[in-house]
């Protein structure tokens, strides 16, 4: 028996999250731009079609907006992540087999555990996810976690789905047209470095990668693509992942809304991303053992010199203490500090990362640990309960002018009491 795997995806997510909580936006042309207002991160369907690409420049489109008066919101993260967690909450009660993939997309399990006529039922998902969130999404059924992509894309192009696309429920044959009419490059893990070179070998589309021996596209390219044949003939490779494996990495980084060219506001951003970062460690039960940060002007800018400057710092004991973090970066951003430029970026990585239970502790230093770690238990419960930087630590400061662009954000209408919606 075939695995009936699904794929719901919110179709155009930033760009949905809008239009829910102002419904003039519909059938308008809407981008949603990356930090800085810098570049389009999302588009609705009428923006596409005027050819706008994905990650272009905004300011490459002034020109086009005014013509075709396209409307461009910043990014309003709070926002998008606050809807995701209300899908996904949705999607829970309706199978308890779920991989939440990214924001806008999870995969769901129903193999065995459904009753019901499968493309029915998750109609019934999409239709409940529309009522009480406002989102589109389309779902994507088949085989293995591969044939839900190529499922889920068929139906958000092609309306005679409905928004579902079942690939299970459909002959071998008319399965083989659909997956013939799919581009090489669209074939999830694919992407447009390895494209060509399948082309190369007269791999066109994804009935032609279904076709080819799995062999010989591991021994000539990797083990992955030899996967990727083996789920598009229904043999599941890449399983659910139920839990959420942690980071190896966690990175901050920010492009500043104005350059900066003191020191003290270079260490309040440093101050801020570290804070940031640390948060995170702690939510995925880890600790850091090394700290990597790093400092850059534009490289755009041919006027005047380039300067750039990294430094690796590592632990003398894993922490996931956001002011000892910070002060070892901020130590480290002074070695690596040089006054006279205009400064763009920075940014910090934690790496060499431990689960709490795994970290090598201090044998004369419990009594601290201990105090440690019950300071940021209270400083992430007042900021969960109150509102995120409620509480915060002095060394990220206050007016922050270097604080990235967002202007035109629309308000946080699911996270802050004073962006809530006022009815008249």
């Amino acid at each position: 028996m075939n695995r009936s795997i699904a794929l719901v995806d919110c179709n155009n997510f930033y760009v949905s999250c809008e239009r829910v909580f102002n419904p003039k936006l519909e059938d308008k042309p809407v981008v949603v731009l990356s930090n800085n207002d810098g570049c389009v991160v999302a588009r609705s369907n009428e923006v596409k079609t005027l050819g706008v690409k994905m990650g272009q420049p905004w300011f490459q489109l002034k020109d086009l907006a005014r013509e075709y008066g396209i409307i461009a919101y910043s990014s309003n993260y709070a926002l998008y992540a606050d809807m995701s967690n209300r899908v996904i909450d949705i999607l829970s009660k309706f199978s308890p087999n779920r991989e939440v993939y990214s924001i806008d997309e999870c995969f769901l399990d129903f193999t065995g555990s459904c009753r019901y006529n499968l493309t029915s039922y998750v109609q019934r998902i999409r239709k409940c996810i529309r009522q009480q969130t406002g989102l589109p999404v389309c779902i994507g059924i088949g085989a293995s976690k591969t044939l839900a992509k190529i499922a889920n894309h068929i139906a958000k192009k092609n309306s005679r789905f409905q928004g579902v696309c079942n690939l299970n429920a459909m002959a071998t044959q008319e399965q083989n047209r659909w997956l013939h009419n799919i581009k090489i490059e669209k074939v999830w893990g694919i992407g447009k470095q390895l494209a060509p070179k399948l082309r190369q070998i007269h791999i066109y589309n994804a009935l032609d990668l279904k076709r080819a021996d799995p062999e010989m596209l591991n021994l000539r390219f990797s083990v992955s693509l030899k996967k990727t044949v083996h789920e598009l003939n229904n043999v599941i490779c890449i399983e659910l992942e139920e839990v959420t494996t942690p980071k190896k990495q966690i990175i901050c980084s920010r492009s500043f809304g104005a350059p900066i060219t003191k020191l003290e506001n270079l260490k309040q951003s440093i101050a801020l991303y570290v804070s940031c970062a640390a948060e995170k460690l702690r939510q995925q039960n880890s600790h850091a053992g090394s700290i990597h940060i790093y400092i850059c002007t534009s490289p755009f800018n041919k006027k005047k010199h380039c300067y750039s400057n990294s430094m690796t710092i590592p632990l003398s004991e894993q922490t996931d203490d956001t002011l000892i973090l910070i002060r070892i970066a901020l130590w480290g951003l002074h070695k690596i500090y040089h006054s006279g430029y205009k400064y763009q970026k920075a940014g910090i990585i934690l790496s060499k990362l431990v689960s709490n239970k795994e970290c090598q502790l201090d044998l004369f230093g419990k009594k601290a640990q201990k105090k440690s770690a019950n300071l940021m238990i209270v400083l992430d419960q007042v900021n969960m309960l109150m509102g995120r930087k409620v509480l915060a630590t002095a060394a990220e400061g206050t007016t922050q002018p270097w604080k990235m662009k967002q202007g035109n954000r629309s308000p946080r209408y699911t996270t802050s009491w004073n962006d809530l919606i006022v009815a008249n």
